[in-house]
């Protein structure tokens, strides 16, 4: 597939790092309006594959999660400016995986044992991923980690989000979304990593359908153009993946917005193991790569009102 991309530079993925620092050298110096090419790994750095079992996940080395592709040095960047970064396209592996992992995840205190479940999905995207004889999902590849080096010393963890991206799992960071963010060193250090086949609004367990692939991208800068958060735009509508056949939505409401978040989610995996006989464990990972979280009401105080929406389409 990459053979008709216009690429300037391949950035390889033995290029890895796993922590936002100012200081880490560029592994290449690129020019404003050139096409790259991320090899990027997936969010367990490989340490999961096609045999792997639940037990595993209790073996994942922290130090390892979430390796990102890079960092690049763009000529002519400077603190003050906006990073443009034009999603062009994703070039996936095939091979993907979601856990549940203990003491992570929007309901770990109700979830607290490991569970894995390994994807094999069509290169192509134009088929649904098989999750079990009761679903299988629409694939919409994205990148879960898109970000530049702040400008504060030391090494900060990659997990957070940050002001200048990182880890945000927003899943409409697709093929045909443009990115903005804020640059604060020069040559910005771009980094990008975290794919994913798969993911709901929330990520909701934690993991999405987390998978290795190469992802290429755009790269121009905005001179004094810094936005104090990141932002994008789209090109085209964000659900005709899984709109076909309309959604089932649960509520949470009250006065803490996080606790409306568990049980709206809360109520979707009883809702699915009831209609469904999947395990809680599957449902709540099924609800982490295809159900979005919505807040739908956030002015009636004291109470807000919180929405999950997963697609009928999944269950067929």
């Amino acid at each position: 597939m990459r053979n008709h991309l216009n690429l300037a530079h391949t950035i390889h993925k033995d290029c890895v790092h796993y922590g936002w620092d100012n200081t880490i050298a560029p592994v290449r110096t690129v020019t404003p309006g050139e096409t790259l090419l991320f090899e990027c790994r997936d969010a367990g750095d490989g340490q999961l594959n096609a045999d792997s079992t639940a037990a595993d996940v209790l073996t994942l080395d922290p130090d390892r999660v979430n390796p990102v592709t890079g960092p690049i040095h763009v000529e002519g960047a400077e603190p003050g400016d906006a990073l443009k970064i034009a999603i062009e396209e994703f070039i996936p592996s095939g091979l993907g995986w979601t856990a549940i992992i203990p003491e992570f995840g929007l309901l770990a205190d109700q979830f607290t044992a490991p569970a894995l479940h390994m994807w094999s999905y069509d290169t192509a995207i134009r088929e649904p991923a098989a999750f079990s004889s009761h679903a299988s999902v629409p694939l919409r590849p994205f990148a879960g980690t898109i970000g530049v080096a702040p400008k504060q010393t030391g090494r900060h963890s990659v997990i957070p989000p940050r002001h200048v991206g990182g880890n945000m799992d927003i899943c409409d960071l697709c093929a045909g979304t443009t990115l903005y963010l804020p640059v604060e060193v020069p040559g910005a250090l771009l980094s990008i990593g975290d794919t994913h086949a798969a993911q709901g609004d929330g990520e909701v367990c934690g993991t999405a359908i987390e998978s290795a692939m190469d992802i290429a991208v755009r790269i121009e800068v905005i001179k004094g153009a810094a936005p104090p958060a990141p932002y994008f735009e789209t090109s085209a509508p964000l659900r005709q993946h899984l709109d076909a056949k309309g959604y089932f939505a649960t509520t949470g409401i009250g006065e803490d917005l996080m606790q409306a978040c568990r049980d709206a989610v809360s109520a979707m995996i009883d809702r699915l193991t009831a209609s469904t006989r999947m395990s809680a464990e599957d449902s709540y990972m099924l609800c982490s790569v295809c159900g979005d979280l919505r807040i739908s009401e956030i002015v009636d105080a004291p109470n807000w009102v919180v929405s999950f929406y997963f697609p009928k389409l999944v269950l067929g």
